[in-house]
């Protein structure tokens, strides 16, 4: 059965909250208040109620002044006057002041009750289901805006970078500045093939379905480990690696390759170049139905203040090093995408440990 819908009936006559409460409690969850400030402590510890009924002659305060007020408190219950007045201007007044939804007339009748309940009850799904849409829509323009920016930034800084070399290459003759000006070049390209492809992890995450198949970690790790060897070499990083998989383990492999591959690019783009015992280290180890992966460096680490917001779309947390703002963001999405959670630890100029946790489907 699906949950009772939770009503708060407010009248100062005691004998109106029993028959109101006698005759609905069977079809809803009735709470009852005999003034406002119990109906305001009723309201903060039942966060639940979608329908408010109160009497609008009020000892102290009117009905439209008590919805006036809990406007902003407590947006989100349905409004609904009891009076038994039907002066118009008051109405018009109660409609104005405080949104009420609509008034019944005391005394009410049972089927008057019902039916403004079920009108209500329908006006705060549809709102609830406005309110959603509009944090998604929120959400979206928010993370467009981002876009736009990132857009400017991170592909015009690299075009004007090559733009830059060209028309210096132009007046150069000397082999050496050619070949130093190619470099700048190819490094330009790089940063935005480097975001091109972030932009792909991005669009596919946001788009692509679950294609669960068999995971083998072992050769995930000995794939990755091949690519960053060269990188480890080339920059006297020490690359540790350790996977323990006993058993059968199934999800979506892309997503699973990105977390790992972003996790390890940035273990290494991230190192502290000062320092002589640089490493980076990946351990997988599968167990009861989870994987839970490792990645550990010694590089510059995060700052603690920073480290609620590294996961926000082009979020950066340093300019020590050039980065898209997609790739931990990508991360994220990915294992939301597969029910799964990550943690970090990071000490400032000390390093940074990733844990994901993944189940098996």
């Amino acid at each position: 059965m699906s949950e009772k819908i939770k009503i708060l009936y407010i009248d100062d006559e005691p004998e109106n909250l029993v028959g109101f409460k006698a005759s609905l409690r069977f079809d809803y969850q009735i709470l009852t208040a005999v003034n406002i400030p119990d109906a305001i402590s009723c309201l903060d510890n039942n966060p639940g109620i979608r329908i408010i009924f109160c009497d609008q002659r009020m000892p102290g305060k009117t009905g439209v002044d008590f919805f006036e007020d809990i406007r902003v408190t407590h947006p989100l219950p349905v409004r609904i006057i009891l009076t038994a007045y039907t002066d118009i201007e008051s109405i018009i007044d109660a409609i104005n002041k405080g949104h009420i939804f609509r008034y019944v007339q005391k005394p009410w009748s049972e089927a008057d009750i019902i039916w403004a309940i079920d009108e209500a009850n329908k006006f705060y799904m549809a709102n609830s289901m406005l309110s959603v849409k509009n944090d998604e829509l929120q959400k979206a323009y928010n993370e467009l805006n981002k876009f736009a920016y990132s857009v400017s930034h991170d592909i015009r800084g690299p075009l004007t970078g090559i733009l830059g070399a060209i028309n210096l290459a132009r007046e150069i003759d000397d082999v050496d500045e050619m070949k130093a000006m190619l470099f700048l070049m190819e490094k330009s390209v790089q940063k935005l093939n480097t975001y091109v492809l972030s932009m792909h992890d991005y669009y596919s995450l946001q788009r692509g379905e679950l294609k669960i198949t068999a995971i083998n970690f072992n050769e995930i790790i000995d794939e990755l480990k091949a690519i960053y060897e060269l990188n480890s070499k080339a920059n006297n990083v020490a690359f540790n690696v350790s996977v323990k998989q006993d058993e059968a383990f199934s999800n979506d492999e892309a997503p699973i390759r990105l977390i790992i591959n972003n996790l390890l690019s940035n273990a290494f783009k991230y190192q502290d170049k000062s320092s002589k015992n640089k490493s980076v280290e990946i351990s997988v180890e599968v167990k009861k139905s989870e994987a839970t992966i490792y990645v550990k460096d010694t590089g510059i680490g995060i700052l603690e203040s920073h480290l609620g917001e590294i996961f926000n779309l082009f979020f950066r947390s340093n300019s020590l090093e050039v980065g898209s703002g997609f790739g931990l963001y990508n991360v994220k999405s990915a294992l939301l995408k597969l029910n799964g959670q990550i943690e970090v630890d990071s000490v400032l100029h000390q390093g940074t440990t990733f844990k994901v946790t993944i189940p098996s489907i």
